[in-house]
């Protein structure tokens, strides 16, 4: 009897046993690797670790998920139906969502700390104004929204664009604090082309190549799929920051959608090639009607585009499915937006980005989760600066004093805070702060390569600038400018002395300029608020957004 005892009970801890093992085991994602992809590990450095007190406290927290396109503006959200029905429409759209800069550096950084660009000082692309080499020599990196939920408890993951200009010249294998996990391009800007770059996954370098399965967004998608599935098995709270090229130029799409979309073209909207734009600033009064070869290729873009979304959009899919295998789908929070929008012939305009137009800084932001009601459209006015506090208090991190945004918990409710209660300005930049003399700014638009050769691919709109005389370009360029768009109307004073003034609800294409002939009182109020929230840090800048306007009906 005791020798069947003994025989059993080694057997249960033999079974026991391989049981734990089977449990700590890695499930890979097929078509997510190389064959040469090293394993998936946690990151362990001294700024990456969290340790097993802070892990015990964070579990049942809910996980957070961020996805971010590059350069997508919010006509083409349309095209995305898989992200329609599962994230919008089990949860809100908030219409009124902007970025303070319409460029991939200044919105990303804004984004990772809560801050308007004049704080973060990262004001560009590429040096001295901006770039991941700025952000890294400021120390911005130290202490972001990864840092604070790291610290809170959670299992951190990006995967995909950081900072425009990252890696750091002279070590490309840095990995931010704050980080578990890593799979960002380690080198050049082939990234952006969706094939035959090379990624930094957590330490190690691994090459993609010209496959199918090698294609960016695919890649990027199982990445945070894995990721997901293991922090699940762990019992840790996670948090997913996906940040995928398309829709970026060369709007690279998956080879199985090249041929969607074969009759589309760009949308003709009332200021598509806009006919007069005799009331507007000398960037773009002064070019001409565009030509049929430059709306060719404006065609051809958009639907590169529409195709680029797609692998996006499946991916979405793809990662609510895990969630839902895991039991983790109502535990989870997912955040779905753009860096920044885009133009598309509008306003005279090839294609890009900068400008103080609604195609540019008026984006859409999507969020499902716990609590969150289903289908319903917020329209205050929010923006990118609002993230970071936003996931802060969703996982209970502390918040830096320096935060400029505001939490948006209070508007993932049924009843949200009203929009009278609620911020009534938002910033509007581009350029330095204060705004240098005109005779220092050249040329406005970033022009410059990164002398590292990891800046991002220019737009057509640089492209075709390069070719132009000098004293053209300088008249096309964008000029520094600071505005703020209220709940109804867009105001931006440029560096040039010129200024914009639209009532948006009655003018959303920003046909007529309504300055000249404006209240001079409406104006002074607006440049006011203008110079308040140029200068504004943390609760001031809270503090300027929010007192009401005596001018605006």
């Amino acid at each position: 009897m005791k020798s069947i005892l003994r025989t059993v009970f080694i057997g249960f801890v033999l079974f026991f046993l391989m049981a734990c093992l089977i449990g700590k085991s890695v499930t890979g994602i097929p078509g997510a690797s190389p064959s040469n992809a090293p394993e998936a590990t946690s990151v362990s450095t001294a700024a990456n670790t969290t340790t097993a007190g802070t892990t015990a406290a964070a579990r049942g927290k809910p996980n957070i998920i961020f996805i971010l396109t590059d350069d997508l503006n919010a006509d083409e959200m349309q095209y995305m139906p898989k992200m329609q029905s599962l994230i919008a429409g089990q949860g809100l759209t908030f219409s009124n969502y902007f970025v303070p800069e319409s460029l991939c550096c200044p919105s990303r950084a804004s984004t990772l700390r809560g801050q308007y660009p004049h704080n973060t000082q990262v004001l560009s692309n590429d040096p001295p104004l901006g770039g991941f080499q700025k952000f890294y020599d400021l120390g911005e990196d130290k202490s972001d929204v990864a840092v604070w939920l790291q610290a809170a408890g959670y299992h951190t993951m990006l995967a995909g664009k950081y900072l425009n200009g990252y890696p750091l010249k002279d070590n490309h294998m840095y990995i931010p604090p704050g980080w578990n996990e890593w799979y960002s391009a380690s080198s050049g800007t082939d990234a952006y082309s969706e094939f035959n770059y090379t990624l930094n996954e957590n330490g190690k370098e691994v090459h993609y190549g010209d496959q199918p399965q090698d294609y960016g967004t695919d890649v990027y998608v199982g990445k945070a799929m894995d990721f997901i599935q293991r922090s699940d098995k762990a019992g840790q709270p996670f948090f997913v920051y996906l940040a995928v090229y398309a829709p970026h130029a060369p709007y690279t799409p998956a080879p199985r959608h090249a041929d969607l979309f074969p009759e589309a073209k760009a949308p003709q909207t009332p200021n598509y090639n806009e006919a007069d734009v005799s009331d507007k600033p000398g960037y773009i009064s002064n070019r001409p009607l565009l030509t049929r070869k430059q709306k060719d290729n404006i065609d051809t873009a958009y639907r590169k585009r529409l195709q680029s979304l797609q692998a996006v959009d499946e991916g979405i899919e793809k990662i609510i499915n895990t969630l839902q295998a895991d039991g983790q789908l109502d535990n989870t929070y997912i955040f779905f937006t753009s860096d920044n929008g885009y133009h598309l012939g509008n306003h005279r305009q090839i294609l890009g980005k900068i400008a103080p137009y609604e195609e540019e800084l008026h984006l859409r932001l999507m969020v499902r989760g716990p609590g969150v009601p289903a289908g319903k459209t917020v329209d205050n006015l929010v923006g990118n600066v609002d993230l970071a506090p936003t996931w802060a208090e969703i996982g209970g991190a502390k918040l830096p004093d320096f935060v400029d945004g505001r939490s948006l918990v209070p508007l993932l409710g049924d009843t949200p805070t009203p929009l009278a209660q609620w911020r009534q300005a938002f910033s509007l930049e581009w350029g330095s702060n204060p705004l240098p003399a005109l005779a220092a700014n050249a040329t406005a638009e970033p022009t410059s390569e990164d002398p590292n050769g990891e800046l991002e691919p220019h737009d057509q709109d640089q492209q075709e600038s390069k070719a132009l005389p000098a004293s053209v370009k300088k008249k096309l360029a964008i000029p520094f400018f600071r505005g703020v768009r209220t709940q109804t109307m867009s105001y931006v004073e440029y560096q040039t002395g010129e200024v914009e003034l639209y009532d948006i609800q009655k003018d959303p294409y920003q046909l007529n300029n309504l300055a000249a002939g404006a209240d001079p009182s409406l104006l002074a109020e607006l440049s006011a608020r203008i110079k308040e929230l140029a200068l504004c840090k943390a609760d001031t800048c809270r503090t300027a957004e929010d007192a009401a306007f005596k001018f605006i009906k």
